[in-house]
Formats: structure tokens, sequence, C-alpha cells
């Protein structure tokens, strides 16, 4: 588990365990860019780009204060021009938490390598299942999941491990208290959150995984990471950079 743009002086950082991957701060543009030169098969709620895609750039982007949330995907289409990311290539994700604060975790598993980032801001923390006012629009928030899998998995497989990482982020806001304060009791997430898996599909790896629940090995990692990743980007939103 690491937080390495808590340091001011870091802007870079390289997973030890996927050397492949470049996690990069770029303080200037106020975004966070994970890249690779391998192209990913994606499947996200992000608001740009999300659905079932193909993507080698992941950008989570803390939005200014002149943010227009009318039209986000084509914002965002417009700032990946901007920076230079090919826009067809490129998954969105956008908050209004610290972006320094996101937490990387890490692990080798079973016929996978895995890495889990996450960004976290409560303020508009809610408990699903309640009935609440609710707007068409998109206002960010959020905790932001991204899950990247080395590894083979199915459609299927990867649904199940947003479902995975989904019920670690409620059960870290649990064990952190964190409160949907409109109705007093314990939130489940917030109402703008964002998981994303992306699988290489690489041919490093021979068996497919099927299923990716809490019971298998590559889900039981995603959950365990998830949890770590999103109680350390909460646990020090308030904190100072390093």
């Amino acid at each position: 588990m690491t937080q390495p743009f808590r340091d001011r002086t870091v802007t870079v950082y390289r997973s030890a365990l996927w050397p492949e991957l470049e996690l990069r701060y770029v303080a200037n543009e106020g975004h966070v860019l994970i890249r690779s030169d391998d192209i990913y098969d994606v499947l996200s709620n992000a608001p740009y780009r999300g659905g079932a895609s193909k993507a080698n750039r992941f950008v989570n982007w803390k939005v200014p204060l002149t943010y227009n949330c009318s039209d986000p995907a084509s914002m965002m289409r417009e700032e990946m021009h901007l920076w230079g990311y090919p826009p067809d290539m490129a998954i969105g994700l956008q908050t209004a938490a610290h972006i320094t604060h996101s937490a990387f975790a890490e692990e080798n598993g079973d016929e996978f390598k895995l890495l889990v980032c996450a960004s976290a801001g409560t303020g508009n923390a809610a408990r699903a299942g309640l009935v609440r006012e609710t707007f068409s629009a998109y206002v960010p928030g959020t905790i932001n999941i991204m899950i990247f899998v080395d590894g083979k998995m199915t459609h299927s497989a990867m649904v199940n491990a947003i479902i995975s990482a989904t019920e670690a982020k409620s059960a870290a806001l649990d064990d952190l208290k964190v409160k949907d304060y409109a109705h007093d009791r314990v939130a489940t997430g917030t109402t703008t959150d964002t998981v994303l898996v992306a699988v290489s599909q690489s041919d490093t790896y021979a068996p497919i995984h099927q299923y990716a629940g809490a019971a298998t090995t590559i889900g039981n990692a995603i959950g365990r990471l998830a949890y770590e990743a999103v109680y350390e980007a909460v646990r020090t939103q308030g904190e100072p950079l390093l």
C-alpha cells in the first residue's frame, strides 16, 4: 500500500510488481494518469468512455471550480485533446477529492498480477436503499476505484470484479463510520462513485478467470486491495501533503 503523490517531490511512480504501468501525477493539469503501451479490455461506469471499451490511458481528473456538470463527457474530451492523450484510447474519471491522496495497492496472485488505485472524497456520502433527493445532472464527489489486472478474465468475471470492489468499498466506509448525514446512517458509497476494471488479456497466462467473487483467488485479492486502498484514501483525505 502506498500514497506516492502525497510526497510533493514525487510525480512518477512505477509499481515494482508491474513496471510496465506508468503512474503519473500531472499537477499543473490536476489529474493522475495511468498509462501503458498495451491496450486493455475495460469495463467501467466512467463519465468519459464508460461501458465496455479498449484503452491504454486512464485519467482521474480533479475537476476545477469552473466545472460544468451538464456534459461531463464533452468537457473531458476537450481536456484530453489539450493534454495530448488520444481521446479514443483514454478513459476519464472525475472527482472533487484530493487526487494527491490516491492510494495504490498491488499483489502477485494465482495466474494474475493486480494493481488497485482509489481516490476518495466523501462529502456526498450516501447509503443505498434509502429514499433521497435525486438529480439528473452528474456532480462529482466521489470515490473512484481503478482495478488493473494482468491476466485473462471473461466479461462476466469483470462484472463480478466490480461487485467485489464495491462490496469492499462499502465495508471500508462501514469500518471508518462514514455517515450519510441526511439519514444518520453509515454510508455505502457516495452518490457519484466510479469503478473501472482494465484487463490485459495477456497470453502469458493460460487460464481464463471465469469468476471474481470473494471465494475466488482473484476476487478475494480485488476485494482486499480495494478495501485497503479506499480505507487509506478516505482516512487520509483531510491530512496534509508530506
